[in-house]
């Protein structure tokens, strides 16, 4: 037997489509093979409540061993994992090609698809995941909707809580009444040899249009040609509740249009790193035989990694100002997952004089587990360290890739008790709008 971590992780592609993924027999003995390994280890007690639930869950039972463990009690350690793939990228030893072979959020992934095979995801929890239908409904009415949906909203957010489980005081990002797909419907004439299809999100189409705008903004003053596209979500969302058939069918539609623009000599960019992470990552793990998706994930760039790659290869043009102050970056836990580096921090190095400190710890928020009333706390728990880190840089700015991730790290400011702190920083969200601020683009 090998030592572990002395090779680059793999990743097996997900038999989703086998009965044996979700026989609940063969789920139960993976579950209890891994949660073995783990509990000998914990080098991953730090990462998340999953791991601290699973170790207090074997150490408090009465041979302080799994074999005294009943399996109806694994749940709350499984649902506590939020996917983020830190775990697997940077803490076990014993991830592929090492013999135990432990993909620790693809079992969790796989228990979930199991859950909601037998029905047992909510019908709140599955109409949340339709993001693209919600912001179609909340786009006509958007001042409605935002209204309904805010903070301290006494009226309204103690119903949410109460016929969805949304936290009361769980930020939601509001909608916006025009689309970024309806705002830039023309394509952006380029003067250099590279053209960009911009993959808009389901956040930045229907929540965060301003992140799209500021990235088209740079690339085209950068003489890239642009084209806004947006087929469907990535998917994302349906992955968190193990939805993986519908996860299939938004990768096959999305991938079938990016490949019609990848023939015509265009990159694909995705704006939000979650995002990203399912087209370069995800996608061929769950169809690869498909050939659009293998083409797509070869094609697909995080938008601050193109920044950067536009920056080494040809130089960004002149016209970067200074900043009037500091920026508190945070690394989003899909950024780092897509192994390509601080990609966001060396792009907003490129502005003159610029003083960037960068929050490498999770932010609590995992994607819609950080929003519901029975993981907030926890969440907000979660993310205090870098909450905590943010606050102490004195930045005036502070961003995240994640934009959900950026404003639940402001949450946790204000829940410190320094809320002076949270009133400069409400500018931009994304690193994007920075490098768009020091531009001058408005």
């Amino acid at each position: 037997m090998s030592e572990g971590s002395l090779e680059a992780p793999t990743r097996h592609t997900i038999p989703w489509q086998e009965a044996e993924f979700t026989d609940p027999e063969k789920i139960d003995a993976e579950l209890r093979r891994v949660f073995d390994v783990c509990h000998g280890c914990r080098r991953c007690f730090n990462l998340c409540d999953s791991f601290p639930r699973l170790f207090d869950l074997i150490d408090e039972s009465e041979s302080g061993e799994l074999d005294t463990v009943a399996s109806k009690d694994f749940k709350p350690a499984i649902d506590a994992c939020t996917l983020c793939d830190m775990c697997f990228m940077t803490k076990c030893p014993y991830v592929p090609p090492h013999e135990f072979n432990i993909d620790f959020p693809h079992l969790m992934l796989r228990y979930r698809a199991m859950e909601f095979g037998e029905g047992k995801v909510s019908f709140a929890h599955r109409q949340m995941t339709k993001t693209d239908r919600n912001g179609k409904l909340a786009t006509p009415v958007a001042g409605l909707a935002n209204w309904v949906i805010k903070r301290g909203n006494g009226l309204t957010r103690p119903l949410m809580e109460a016929t969805t489980g949304i936290h009361e005081d769980a930020h939601l990002p509001p909608f916006t009444n025009k689309p970024f797909q309806k705002r830039t419907a023309s394509l952006v004439q380029g003067k250099n040899a590279r053209k960009v299809v911009l993959y808009a999100t389901c956040f930045v189409n229907h929540n965060n249009p301003q992140i799209g705008e500021a990235a088209q903004a740079i690339l085209a003053k950068n003489g890239v040609e642009t084209k806004v596209v947006y087929p469907s979500c990535c998917g994302m969302p349906q992955l968190e509740q193990g939805d993986i058939a519908q996860v299939a069918k938004n990768a096959e539609r999305v991938s079938s249009e990016l490949v019609n623009w990848i023939d015509k000599g265009f990159d694909v960019v995705a704006l939000v790193p979650s995002c990203a992470l399912m087209l370069k990552f995800e996608w061929p793990l769950i169809l690869p035989n498909n050939k659009n998706v293998i083409r797509l994930s070869e094609t697909t760039y995080d938008v601050a990694e193109y920044v950067v790659d536009i920056a080494k290869k040809e130089g960004l043009v002149e016209g970067l100002s200074k900043l009037d102050g500091s920026v508190s970056l945070h690394m989003a836990c899909h950024a780092r997952a897509q192994n390509m580096g601080q990609k966001a921090a060396e792009m907003l190095r490129l502005i003159p004089d610029v003083k960037v400190d960068v929050v490498d710890r999770c932010s609590g928020h995992g994607g819609s587990w950080g929003i519901m009333n029975a993981n907030f706390e926890t969440a907000i728990k979660i993310g205090r360290p870098a909450a905590r880190k943010a606050l102490e840089t004195n930045a005036k700015y502070i961003v995240s890739e994640c934009p959900l991730a950026r404003e639940h790290i402001i949450q946790g400011i204000e829940k410190i008790g320094d809320p002076s702190k949270v009133s400069i920083t409400e500018v931009a969200q994304h690193p994007i709008q920075i490098l768009a601020q020091a531009y001058g683009i408005k």
